[in-house]
């Protein structure tokens, strides 16, 4: 490349948190509400070290030597598993939890696929060193002192296997793997120099990560399909207001599960991007929702299928 990227050849539109709207789309995540605990103590230490520091001091004040070791792992978290299981609207909300725990704003970058380029030599390495070179310069100006941020900055990979494949795989071009060279550098670059800084990487494919990038996660989300009592928490969520006997929500769960021959039930976004739509859609403008009516949907939609290698 000739020139220098800028930041919108880099990322998708950057977002400031604390915001309304990540914060609704942040609680309309029903059922996940362990990953969303989890995940916000955990970037929110990897980019605000401090307040644990202060809670060590506090509780555990002979304790320094473990809180070195916390302190010393890379900025990433990996959040893996089945297509439309959460795991990226999560990814795209948790830092308005995070900024509003840590009380500091929080700047999203959203790393844009066009980062992977088109196969050039060098290209691929230059776009994602350019775009660590700007969270980490964003992130430099919000260090503050003994540790606590002025404010921080998470960058989402999402799709993430596409750009850091393993370099073990046997078709891997040399571009790539030199990508996910640079990949690695920028992760450890942002734990070197102790930055108010985090990365987020969605996959669905996590065995096809580079291991190196995988044993540099703080941390591992598993995301799965939602159980029995989960899509029973979503559905009420939705559905509760209408006044609908039990046995209705009951039954919508039933349908929304595993089936004979097809093991799988419906997705999170299958509930709330499919069939909420379709059951609202259907008696919209001329009729209240029927919950027969409801559950003859549900019954008739099919999950979104598992993510499968090679689309087969």
């Amino acid at each position: 490349m000739s020139t220098k990227p800028g930041l919108d050849d880099l990322f998708e539109p950057r977002v400031v948190l604390p915001d309304f709207n990540a914060q609704a789309r942040l609680a309309r995540l029903v059922g996940l509400d362990d990953h969303k605990a989890r995940l916000t103590k955990m970037v929110g230490v990897l980019v605000n070290p401090g307040r644990l520091q202060d809670w060590q001091r506090h509780h555990h004040p002979h304790a320094q030597g473990l809180i070195d070791v916390v302190g010393r792992r890379p900025p990433l978290v990996v959040l893996e598993g089945d297509v439309g299981s959460g795991k990226t609207e999560l990814a795209e909300t948790i830092g308005d939890a995070v900024a509003r725990q840590e009380d500091i704003n929080i700047t999203l970058y959203p790393l844009s696929l066009a980062t992977r380029g088109q196969g050039r030599v060098g290209e691929m390495t230059q776009l994602l060193s350019a775009a660590f070179d700007a969270v980490a310069a964003d992130a430099q100006r919000l260090k503050g002192a003994n540790g606590r941020a002025r404010g921080a900055v998470l960058m989402l990979v999402d799709e993430a296997d596409a750009l850091a494949q393993s370099r073990e795989a046997a078709q891997m071009h040399h571009e790539d793997k030199a990508g996910v060279n640079a990949f690695i550098r920028g992760v450890n670059r942002l734990a070197t120099e102790q930055l108010p800084a985090a990365v987020l990487m969605c996959t669905n494919r996590l065995d096809a990560l580079d291991p190196a990038v995988r044993r540099r996660a703080a941390d591992i989300l598993t995301f799965t399909r939602p159980n029995e009592a989960q899509r029973r928490h979503a559905l009420t969520a939705m559905f509760g207001g209408f006044g609908w006997p039990e046995s209705h929500i009951e039954a919508l769960v039933a349908a929304t599960g595993a089936r004979p021959g097809c093991q799988d039930g419906f997705t999170y976004s299958d509930l709330t991007q499919r069939l909420a739509p379709g059951i609202i859609l259907d008696a919209y403008p001329t009729t209240a929702i029927d919950p027969h009516r409801a559950l003859e949907i549900a019954r008739a939609m099919q999950p979104t299928p598992r993510f499968k290698e090679g689309g087969v």
